[in-house]
């Protein structure tokens, strides 16, 4: 069993999105991160998901996804050079003084952006791969996470592969 991330290009259409991830839960994965929007073609969107399944059972879920009327292209980027990022939001309790200055620097030291300031608040935005984000969310722990909001993953993959230009 290993971590699969998979890109699935499809028709932006209503219900598309059920279609994929409820043929995930019929076979009875878990997805451990789902992401979707439209691309670089306004009437597709880009699915990224990231499940956890042995290479059978994963391209048996693949096949079956190739049979959905509104997908246009899968691709498991797992083993294929890629870039991978996930962005969060962070609001940590932060009082004035001490701990608002050690949670700072905690965020210049992850290069994460404080975007909103409260009386006894921050809210930080990181990106990063899902180690990164793990990592600030165990540092900031300690001085009290109120709020955390994860996308989960979006990968591409890198070179000249993959590419979705219709003609």
């Amino acid at each position: 069993m290993k971590q699969h991330i998979m890109s699935v290009l499809v028709e932006n259409r209503s219900g598309v999105l059920a279609r994929v991830s409820g043929l995930f839960s019929r076979r009875g994965f878990n997805i451990e991160s789902l992401a979707v929007g439209t691309c670089e073609e306004p009437d597709m969107s880009r699915i990224t998901i990231v499940v956890i399944g042995d290479d059978m059972h994963i391209e048996q879920v693949k096949k079956q996804l190739n049979k959905l009327i509104d997908v246009i292209k899968i691709t498991d980027i797992t083993e294929k050079e890629h870039v991978e990022r996930e962005l969060a939001l962070i609001k940590v309790h932060a009082e004035s003084g001490s701990p608002r200055s050690e949670v700072m620097q905690i965020a210049g030291i992850f290069r994460a952006k404080i975007i909103d300031v409260g009386v006894k608040t921050l809210v930080l935005e990181i990106t990063g791969d899902s180690e990164k984000i793990s990592a600030i969310e165990t540092l900031l722990k300690p001085y009290g996470i109120l709020e955390l909001v994860r996308t989960g993953s979006v990968a591409l993959q890198r070179g000249s592969g993959s590419g979705t230009i219709r003609t």
